[in-house]
């Protein structure tokens, strides 16, 4: 009998498709404690301004109604703290995460930064979120959405869970549109990063996948093309620091 299964890439690797989440959940398994550490390393701490610049965008409800938002793939709570920071105080925050490490990791700190009764974690995949239709205001996920499997579905599930008039956006390393700043980046992103992951963390392996997934991620066009495939309407996009990082917001109309 002829072999069916699928396969998909896990960084520049083909594997099977059904194997790619659990290798991707022990890529952060073992980095969860490092996150902010990692995202500082594969940014040059740029990250801190790019989400500045996400929440700014997104520009959270100041009016007194409740406002729900979830964070897909937020495990440490890094956007959706900010975001209620941001936000008016009836402002609630669902993260949902894959990794029940990450999770852990957020918890924590929500509770050292006194946000934990005003934010709330969830276990999930962001390809079949456990939440129903039509309740959410709106959906972020940053750093995220290029580990997903299938990202279609991701969308899909996007879509499903915001309310009519909810808005999804997405945080993500994209393509440098810059000329030589490609060039530049490619040589800090494969001879240095993996490099500085063993240094900290014992841990190359995992730091080399996540430079190779930013590569494997569709450029920012695409990306457009496949958020309107899921539904979403008055889709447009941001670049960030030449393209390092792009912000993506749709809504659901």
């Amino acid at each position: 009998m002829a072999d069916t299964n699928s396969t998909t890439s896990f960084g520049f690797k083909t594997v099977e498709e059904d194997q790619r989440q659990g290798l991707v959940n022990e890529v952060f398994s073992s980095v969860a404690e490092n996150y902010d550490l990692m995202n500082d390393l594969m940014s040059g701490g740029m990250h801190r301004l790019w989400k500045e610049a996400f929440i700014n965008w997104l520009a959270p409800s100041q009016s007194s109604q409740d406002y729900h938002h979830l964070d897909v793939a937020g495990g440490t709570g890094d956007i959706a703290m900010r975001l209620l920071g941001a936000a008016n105080p009836k402002a609630r925050s669902v993260i949902c995460d894959i990794s029940g490490e990450m999770l852990r990791v957020g918890e924590k700190r929500a509770v050292e930064q006194g946000y934990s009764e005003r934010l709330s974690f969830v276990q999930g995949n962001a390809e079949c979120l456990p939440f129903p239709d039509n309740c959410f205001d709106v959906y972020t996920i940053a750093f995220g959405i290029r580990n997903v499997t299938h990202i279609d579905r991701a969308l899909s599930e996007a879509r499903r869970v915001l309310k009519r008039g909810g808005r999804f956006m997405c945080l993500e390393f994209s393509k440098v549109e810059v000329p030589m700043l490609d060039k530049v980046y490619d040589l800090f992103s494969f001879n240095v990063i993996p490099h500085l992951g063993q240094l900290t963390s014992g841990d190359r392996d995992s730091y080399q996948y996540l430079v190779e997934s930013i590569r494997k991620f569709p450029p920012q066009d695409d990306f457009v093309s496949l958020i309107e495939q899921a539904g979403f309407e008055q889709v447009k996009y941001r670049n960030l620091s030449g393209g390092i990082a792009a912000m993506h917001s749709g809504w659901k109309l």
